[in-house]
């Protein structure tokens, strides 16, 4: 995805190679110093106020690269899984902190949109392209509080919604058709899309608006921008049930502007189960938040390495054309290392344990290890019986996983590289030496202590119905 209007010339480079991108035509350090300033205050703003859905979506872009191979800004989402942002220093430092407030809204909600309506015939329409500017740029200047587009040089950048609906007001006119007010033009993404094909002559540029949405433009993996939306849209929602007001009320105007005229988009909103945001409940199926937070995470902390190697055959080639040879990035590394204990001093709901054991089955390259827990660590194999009723001791499974003691007279001498724990957190907290690796799972009624450490660790609560 790339904003605005003044993004239109072809990639310089590979936007999805980061080597590359730094080094195409540094910007001043000075410059590039004040653009992450920006950037990361725009960020945190978003995470505090204003856009829980921008605020996940970001985070899921863990290379975030000021780079001058962009006009403006970016979201590359590439083959292989991964995003990034990419934003030019000097057009940030130009736009000031709600300036770039707006273009990363715009871009967010751009991933969002090609989410939401993924349908070809509506991304080869120009018509749609132009209403979705228009859709986004009303929105972002609603939750940003801004009256109007931000200024570069003086002068507006991106498309005026306003300024779109004097057209199209006039254009209605001047063919004998009643035209609608403005608010209820861009009600919603497909109402405004609709009254701009009322148009005799709709007022779409001879070129496409973004970068994003032209041949050879900025890459956009429809199944990447598919899992990241998804998970931005689902930790959003899971923030909402939880109480997070800001999260609710984007959440809820997010629906009502995007399910209007697309079954794609409301089927994803009912897949989610969103609806229990405005008091619908699921007749079909339970809605398990818990299963759907850890499949998430588990996915962040399993994410698939690189390794360095030598392609013989194109390095023969080379060496033959007198060019020096290169190494070739190839993952994973190895298989990852899932710990999964559960604490069996008290009772532990045995649907739980046959969804997690079946979602581990179905990861690939995972090697797991199942371990139970009271006061004492016991390795078993799933569909074994296990043991338990005594007292309950994290620091035992801490101790055991990073291999300071020995069950059975033997070690645990591989780093995992997460550790999900099922139990009720009623036992001493413990810091564990990698706490951004464990995850907890506290089933009803329990302590949820590991949320309030510090530095937090990733926690939900296992519910048994349907939540």
């Amino acid at each position: 995805m790339a904003y605005g209007e003044r993004g239109r010339r072809t990639p310089v480079v590979d936007l999805a190679d980061r080597r590359a991108l730094e080094r195409y035509r540094p910007a001043d350090p000075a410059t590039v110093a004040e653009a992450r300033r920006l950037k990361e205050a725009a960020l945190l703003d978003f995470g505090l106020t204003e856009s829980a859905v921008a605020s996940w979506l970001y985070a899921k872009c863990h290379h975030q690269i000021p780079t001058t191979a962009v006009d403006t800004a970016a979201v590359v989402a590439s083959g292989d899984g991964s995003c990034l942002l990419l934003f030019n220093p000097d057009f940030f430092v130009g736009l000031g902190l709600d300036g770039v407030k707006f273009v990363l809204f715009h871009e967010a909600r751009h991933l969002v949109q090609r989410h939401l309506f993924a349908d070809p015939e509506l991304r080869e329409d120009p018509v749609f392209e132009l209403a979705a500017e228009v859709s986004i740029n009303h929105v972002a200047l609603v939750r940003l509080g801004r009256p109007g587009l931000p200024l570069l040089d003086g002068r507006p950048t991106g498309i005026d919604p306003r300024k779109i609906h004097g057209l199209y007001r006039d254009d209605l006119t001047a063919h004998g058709l009643e035209p609608v007010p403005y608010e209820e033009f861009v009600a919603t993404d497909m109402k405004v899309y609709g009254e701009l094909k009322r148009m005799a002559h709709p007022p779409v540029p001879e070129r496409s608006l973004c970068v994003h949405l032209l041949d050879g433009g900025v890459p956009a993996d429809q199944e990447t921008v598919d899992a990241v939306v998804s998970s931005a849209l689902l930790n959003s929602l899971l923030a909402a049930r939880r109480g997070h007001a800001g999260a609710e009320r984007e959440l809820l105007d997010l629906m009502g502007r995007t399910e209007d005229g697309s079954a794609r988009a409301a089927r994803i909103w009912g897949n989610l189960g969103a609806g229990v945001l405005r008091g619908e409940t699921a007749r079909t199926r339970a809605v398990h938040w818990w299963q759907r937070w850890l499949v998430d995470v588990l996915g962040s902390k399993l994410r698939d390495g690189e390794r360095l190697v030598y392609p013989k055959k194109r390095g023969a080639l080379l060496a033959a054309l007198g060019q020096d040879p290169m190494l070739s990035r190839r993952g994973p590394v190895r298989d990852k290392v899932l710990v999964i204990a559960y604490d069996t001093s008290g009772s532990m709901p045995q649907h739980v344990i046959t969804w997690l054991t079946e979602l581990v089955g179905r990861i690939d390259g995972v090697e797991a290890h199942w371990l139970s827990f009271d006061a004492v660590v016991m390795p078993f194999t799933p569909g074994e019986r296990v043991y338990g009723g005594g007292g309950t001791s994290f620091q035992a499974v801490a101790d055991y996983v990073e291999g300071r003691t020995e069950v059975n007279g033997r070690r645990f001498d591989i780093t995992p590289d997460a550790v999900v724990m099922l139990t009720d957190g009623y036992a001493p907290p413990i810091a564990p030496a990698e706490p951004d690796k464990w995850i907890w799972l506290i089933t009803e009624g329990g302590s949820e202590w590991p949320e309030t450490h510090t530095p937090a660790m990733d926690c939900h609560r296992v519910t048994t119905g349907s939540r």
